[in-house]
């Protein structure tokens, strides 16, 4: 794999990184304001409180997931296995890895992994 790809996927990979960890502390901003207007609103404003906290939860784990996937990601590029399917060893397309920075498999490994998942 191109060095230049490497090296361009690998800031790509730690400025979403840097993004998605701001994120998180957003969100855990927004957590602690919402804890706390639970307790003076009526119950129309606790229930739509309850939502929000749900939606932020539901939110903060899909980006804690997305950032262990950017972390083995760089963990790859490390090591010299980035870009290279995890199930086949054939090498990812770079478009793929251009969209799909964190691609761990190449497209017909991920879909036959799909299938089976339903």
């Amino acid at each position: 794999m191109d060095q230049n790809f490497l090296d361009s996927m690998k800031e790509k990979l730690k400025k979403e990184r840097e993004e998605l960890l701001s994120s998180l502390a957003g969100q855990s901003d927004e957590m602690r304001d919402l804890v706390k207007t639970v307790e003076s609103g009526d119950e129309a404003d606790v229930a739509a409180d309850a939502i929000d906290r749900t939606l932020l939860t539901a939110l903060g784990s899909q980006d804690a997931n997305r950032l262990q996937q950017i972390d083995s990601a760089l963990e790859r590029i490390y090591k010299g296995k980035f870009g290279y399917c995890e199930v086949c060893g054939r090498e990812i397309p770079q478009e793929r890895l251009e969209a799909l920075p964190y691609a761990r498999m190449c497209v017909q490994c991920a879909s036959m992994s799909e299938r089976k998942r339903r």
